[in-house]
């Protein structure tokens, strides 16, 4: 089933729909979650934990809870160094610091704030952990996030990433969690806390200029002379998020012809346009949530926009308007691997199992190795660390890559150097992104790619986790013969918790979601948009038809 689009996508939000902020915050400190209630418990994922204080699924005593299990994790696994702490732009941004900040002072965590309390995106805290832990083997630092993402303005987010500067994975993850709500059924009983004007003023507390060396760096991963020389106009929206401040810094230092369009800040986001669901969602990948940038392509030759921690991009070109994902990432691969000699000549391509398959026939073309992964960008981690992966990129819009030397830069996603991309990429082949990958296309073809949802009950969704090639039985998808049925991605032999299959022409991979009562299925082809639709109808009769099978 299609999405059906809200009326109001893509206009100005009105009023009624703005987060009453003082009614949000409240609720976060009064609200009391039930952990017997499995939606009210800490459900702490590679995203870490995420929710509203209007339902009892982010209050303080879920991040009391978090902060303490994190504070135990860090003394069970060694990690005695500084704690990298940054927050983005959403209402229970604030607020979550202000909890968390009770906790790790009171178990003498050496925590690192903005030096001017300000916002402080993903891709810097990644950044600032593998800086501070580059030569060491103890001492290590870590980092913490708070962010929801592009999530609505409601929602707020508590975000670890560890020594290894990337998202946790889930031997982490589910320990904190576990730990987390046990605190919260016991009432929190074994959290230390002290007060907050103590924690802010304890002397393990830090001050840390976060804007400086990250700007300062930019320059060895991108060539940044090159966008300044060429005087290439480059639009900038941060979208309210944690960037706003990182843009004029970065403009001044290196004198390229940059505009920030917006600077600004406010928790409501009553300056965004409204999303297909007529959700506020700070989405940079969504034409809706980005119709202002896109209404402005006219007054440059490329411009951008990431989400409220600047992990994800959304590039914006003069020729084509707003790209889509998969292709600016098709793009960025063929140029990079082009243009950055010192890169290890066996560095590969890193890609999810959902994202387009025009990304494999340019890593063949280049004569690069292909890693296909599950799904979550904590699988790149390794490979972007050691050099191993030159480019890791997911089909949601986020992906980072190395230094021009061919080391590491983050091992997190990192909207802003994609979009600064964008800009270097246009400044050097004097071809915008858009114009980049139609090049691409007419020599490897036109991909149709699409992602629809389909109903699904809870026992469906668990058929479909376990569903093997095997069971699913395709000979044929859209009239061309199966190539492949997998359950595990090809790159690490990893389960991704659902099944792909792939044609000369074509492919499709259908997973459960994990919020709602359907499953999702991504499908792509070569040929139009008709075989598209048939690949999706073909997929979804034989997903019934397995269905129907097991029960």
């Amino acid at each position: 089933m299609a999405a059906e689009i809200n009326p109001l996508a893509g206009k100005t939000v009105e009023p009624s729909m703005l987060a009453n902020v003082p009614r949000l915050v409240t609720a976060y400190f009064a609200g009391r979650p039930d952990p017997s209630v499995p939606a009210q418990r800490v459900a702490f994922g590679t995203s870490g934990h995420r929710g509203s204080a209007l339902n009892h699924a982010f209050n303080e005593a879920h991040i009391l809870a978090v902060s303490q299990a994190l504070c135990d994790h860090r003394k069970r696994s060694g990690i005695d160094g500084p704690m990298f702490v940054g927050i983005d732009t959403h209402a229970l941004a604030e607020p979550a610091l202000a909890s968390a900040l009770e906790v790790f002072a009171a178990n003498g965590i050496e925590v690192m704030l903005d030096e001017h309390d300000g916002y402080t995106p993903t891709p810097v805290i990644s950044r600032a952990i593998l800086t501070y832990n580059k030569g060491r083997d103890s001492g290590l630092a870590d980092g913490v996030v708070m962010t929801p993402s592009h999530n609505p303005p409601e929602d707020g987010g508590f975000k670890y990433n560890p020594p290894n500067g990337g998202p946790a994975d889930t031997d982490i993850t589910s320990g904190i969690e576990r730990a987390a709500n046990g605190f919260l059924e016991d009432g929190l009983k074994s959290v230390k806390r002290i007060p907050y004007d103590r924690a802010r003023k304890s002397s393990c507390v830090h001050r840390h200029d976060y804007i400086g060396p990250y700007v300062a760096d930019l320059a060895n991963v991108l060539d940044m002379e090159a966008i300044r020389a060429s005087g290439v106009r480059i639009g900038i929206d941060p979208l309210g998020g944690a960037g706003v401040r990182y843009w004029q810094p970065i403009i001044e230092r290196y004198a390229i012809a940059a505009t920030v369009v917006s600077d600004a800040v406010d928790p409501t986001f009553r300056f965004m346009t409204v999303d297909w669901d007529g959700k506020i969602r700070m989405d940079c990948s969504s034409p809706y949530a980005m119709a202002r940038l896109i209404g402005m392509r006219d007054r440059f030759d490329v411009a951008f926009a990431n989400d409220t921690d600047a992990d994800r991009h959304g590039i914006v070109t003069g020729s084509n308007g707003l790209m889509n994902p998969n292709h600016y990432l098709a793009a960025a691969i063929a140029y990079l691997f082009e243009n950055r000699p010192q890169w290890r000549k066996d560095s590969a391509v890193g890609k999810t199992i959902v994202s387009s398959a025009i990304i494999d026939r340019v890593a063949n073309k280049l004569g690069r190795r292909l890693i296909e992964t599950p799904v979550g960008f904590k699988w790149f981690v390794d490979g972007l660390s050691d050099g191993s992966f030159g480019f890791a990129g997911e089909e949601s819009a986020g992906a980072s890559f190395l230094r021009k030397d061919g080391s590491v830069w983050t091992t997190d996603k990192d909207g802003m150097i994609l979009g600064l991309l964008a800009a270097e990429m246009t400044a050097r082949t004097k071809s915008d992104p858009s114009q980049l990958f139609d090049q691409l296309t007419s020599e490897l073809g036109v991909p149709f790619y699409g992602r629809i949802d389909a109903p699904a009950t809870s026992a469906q969704k668990n058929l479909l986790k376990a569903l093997s090639p095997a069971k699913l039985a395709m000979a044929e998808l859209a009239g061309d013969p199966v190539r492949s049925a997998l359950s595990a991605a090809p790159g690490n032999g990893q389960p991704f918790g659902g099944i792909k299959v792939t044609t000369d022409n074509g492919w499709f991979a259908a997973r459960p979601s994990g919020t709602e009562d359907v499953y999702k299925i991504y499908a792509e082809s070569f040929r139009s948009e008709a075989h598209l639709r048939q690949i999706q109808d073909d997929a979804q009769r034989a997903i019934a038809h397995a269905f129907g099978a097991s029960g």
